[in-house]
């Protein structure tokens, strides 16, 4: 990506002495937009950020892109300030000075997902060449310049919200304390990492009224002597499931896997795969989406926000529930109860089972995507091909994230009654940002 926008705005200054103002059809393009918020979630795969921190990354950074898009088209879009918990007023922009909206968009979303993600200067490559390219291509110095004021006042709007959600304050709480109690959750192979995030719930929501406002019913109480009882039968379903995978049931669960780093072990070798989590497997999607449906620049927008929004507080929801009842992972009680040697067809990620995040954030993201695009979107996904996993199609972002549910119990990391369960609440919290949030006047 980098190397493609630094070529293409060299190729522009080759012309700078005959050039025709073409900017508006470069930058009022949606697909450039969508290559923007690629290059952040690549930030955010480089630098080992957890799914849940990438959530928090992706809300902020769109909402200020968002935000942009909302100033300059009031007419049919209206700001989220009073509608967003916290978020009480945005910048607007100064009278009488010519803003090119959208690639002020482009910008606040890059400078907010910079500040929220490290290392700083994370994105300034990518900034530099958007102001290059906008100057190759005949946008006034003016209104670049104003453009790129407008968008670091709104920057600092988003910022400032920010600041006041919790997030650094739970960087210096305790960890998560480890006991052998039955059925309790403790570290898994092969790294063995402490549970992730055990204070999520103290984040600020930004729909939601807070962490607690769904009450996740309890999961099967933990039997593993009881051959009648839900829990054993849970285990032993599967137990036999993943010892029995076939290549579709394999190239699903694969294709949802999602973990932004995992672990490999050859002898004494250790070393680590990246590839996007969930939350930048989604925002994926928005943008295969967007362009399925031929979405204009600033629906595009609006698409991105309010699926990071869903997914934002899907995680708060489902990461609620997980410190909550401090869950066992299949592999766990299987290892220890009945196979040691069994192990799941996916690295089972450093968190408690119940919930389960992945199908919580996919139910949300599909309501929200599908607010915003329509239902019956029909589309193939090429987002995992990168890492070498083969594209898959569906008949609408709902039927993904149903999925989804199988694939994290094919995955055997996720009991299936846990991701049943996680399904509905992900509607439910998806439906939450669809009704109460008003963007589209």
């Amino acid at each position: 990506m980098k190397r493609y926008l630094l070529i293409f705005a060299a190729a522009g200054l080759l012309f700078t002495s005959c050039k025709k103002a073409d900017y508006k059809k470069i930058f009022h393009d949606p697909k450039l937009y969508s290559r923007t918020v690629f290059e952040l979630n690549s930030v955010v795969m480089g630098n080992n950020f957890s799914p849940v921190v990438a959530s928090r990354n992706y809300a902020y950074a769109t909402v200020a892109g968002y935000e942009v898009i909302a100033a300059g088209d009031p007419t049919h879009y209206k700001s989220l300030a009073g509608q967003l918990n916290g978020l009480t007023t945005v910048a607007k922009p100064l009278q009488g000075k010519e803003i090119d909206y959208e690639y002020a968009a482009m910008l606040a979303f890059c400078q907010v997902g910079e500040a929220v993600t490290f290392p700083e200067g994370s994105m300034k490559y990518y900034t530099d060449s958007l102001h290059t390219l906008a100057l190759a291509h005949g946008m006034p110095k003016e209104v670049v310049s104003n453009s790129e004021a407008y968008a670091t006042l709104v920057s600092k709007s988003i910022m400032a919200w920010s600041k006041k959600d919790n997030y650094l304050q739970t960087r210096s709480m305790p960890k998560f304390a480890i006991n052998d109690s039955l059925g309790r959750w403790t570290p898994t192979p092969p790294a063995y990492t402490e549970a992730v995030e055990p204070h999520w719930s103290m984040i600020r929501t930004m729909v939601m009224k807070n962490a607690s406002q769904y009450s996740v019913p309890p999961p099967p109480v933990f039997n593993v002597k009881d051959s009648t009882t839900k829990y054993y039968k849970e285990v032993i379903y599967i137990k036999k499931t993943v010892e029995n995978l076939s290549a579709e049931q394999a190239h699903i669960a694969d294709f949802w896997d999602d973990n932004p780093g995992k672990l490999n072990v050859s002898g004494h070798v250790m070393f680590i795969t990246k590839k996007f989590s969930p939350p930048g497997h989604w925002l994926s999607i928005v943008g295969i989406g967007a362009e399925k449906t031929k979405a204009d620049f600033n629906t595009t927008v609006a698409a991105y926000a309010k699926t990071a929004i869903a997914l934002f507080d899907a995680f708060i929801e489902s990461w609620t529930a997980k410190y909550v009842y401090k869950t066992a992972r299949p592999e766990t009680v299987i290892n220890k109860y009945f196979d040691p040697n069994w192990r799941p067809h996916l690295q089972t990620p450093p968190f408690p089972e119940y919930t389960c995040g992945h199908c919580t954030i996919s139910a949300a993201a599909a309501e929200a995507l599908t607010s915003v695009l329509g239902d019956n979107v029909a589309y193939t996904d090429t987002s995992e091909l990168e890492f070498g996993v083969k594209n898959r199609s569906y008949k609408s972002f709902r039927d993904a994230a149903n999925e989804n549910v199988l694939a994290r119990f094919y995955g055997g990391i996720h009991f299936h009654n846990s991701c049943v369960v996680s399904n509905g609440f992900g509607k439910v919290v998806g439906d939450s940002v669809v009704n109460k949030l008003v963007m589209k006047k």
